[in-house]
Parts: C-alpha cells; structure tokens; sequence
C-alpha cells in the first residue's frame, strides 16, 4: 500500500497527515464520500505557510501587506511605516481560511532586527481571534526557527498588554516598558535549551 496519494492530481499528501483508520488509499477511490472527507481534513492540514520573501506571489505579497496595515495602522490607530525593509529578509508564516489570510507572522533571521532571530508583526483578523490562532503562530513560528534555522535563542518586541501571553511560551521581559509609536512595548527573550 502507498505511503502517499496523489489527489486530483494537484498535490501529495502524506498519509501521517490524517485518521488511517478511518481512510486508506484502497477505499478512498471508492467512496467518493470518503473522498471528499479526506480532502476536506487534508485543507485543513494544507492552510499553514511558511514561504520566503521570493517565494510569495504578488498577490500572497499584497494580502498580507493589507492585513497587516489593517490591524497595526488602522485598527490600533497608529501611523507607522508598517513597509519597514524588513520583509524582503522574512520568512513570513500565515494561516488561510476561506481564501483570506486570517493569521500571520514574520519571522526574521538573526542579525536582522538583532543579534537573534525574531517573530514579529504577530496577528490574527478580530473576525477569527479567540479560536486559537494566535498560539499555533506563535508555536509554528518558534518550531521553524529552531527546526530550520537551528535557532534556540528567539528575541521579539512585544506590546506590553501581550507579555503574559508570550510568557507562555518562555519569553521572559528583558527591558522595562517602553513606549514605541505611541504604543507600550517590552522586549523579550527565550532561550531553548
């Protein structure tokens, strides 16, 4: 039996991906119910990214400039220069739902914003907050710095309101709060071991 199976001939899956016990690749051609459950789950498993400056199409590019201006500059009302340079040396990790990006975060390499890698412009749409999106960013973003850069020391600038929540995950505050754009803010700092 395969270990992966080609669907509609646009991508592979692998089967780790999904519930073996309730679909194998002999009764997924079968039953087209199956089918499309199991396309259903493997859109699901399909909607996390992670893609480099050069990887993104302009449009992926425009998306999530749009969301972003849309949450720092408008919703928080604070003008800035939100097109900081900053991108084109980013990984930038986002969530799809329904076509639109609703989760997003950019993940910098270290010597970029400081001596350490970095995740920043950390955000989820108000129309999708409180459904967890916000600590799968954050977990996916610190698994791929540490799984693909071999990183274990991460460094962010935070809002302040936000410092528990990064106390989460073993951030800990390494300056006072300071204010930046108008905005409270602290630096924090995780050290893996």
């Amino acid at each position: 039996m395969p270990d992966q199976l080609m669907i509609r001939h646009r991508f592979i899956v692998s089967f780790q991906d999904v519930n073996r016990s309730r679909l194998t690749p002999a009764n997924c051609y079968n039953k087209p119910s199956d089918f499309r459950n199991y396309t259903e789950e493997v859109s699901y498993v399909m909607s996390w990214k992670v893609k480099s400056f050069n990887e993104l199409s302009t449009h992926e590019l425009y998306e999530m400039l749009q969301v972003r201006t849309g949450v720092f500059v408008v919703e928080q009302e604070c003008p800035y220069l939100e097109v900081d340079g900053k991108d084109l040396h980013a990984h930038h990790l986002y969530k799809k739902e329904n076509g639109e990006v609703v989760a997003y975060a950019r993940l910098l390499p270290a010597g970029v914003s400081y001596k350490e890698p970095s995740i920043g412009r950390v955000l989820v749409k108000e129309a999708y907050r409180g459904r967890g999106f916000a600590s799968e960013l954050v977990k996916r973003g610190l698994a791929f710095i540490h799984d693909e850069w071999g990183e274990q020391t991460v460094k962010i600038q935070a809002q302040e309101y936000l410092r528990e929540f990064y106390g989460s995950f073993g951030f800990r505050a390494v300056t006072e709060t300071y204010l930046d754009d108008g905005i409270p803010h602290i630096d924090m700092i995780l050290h893996n071991p």
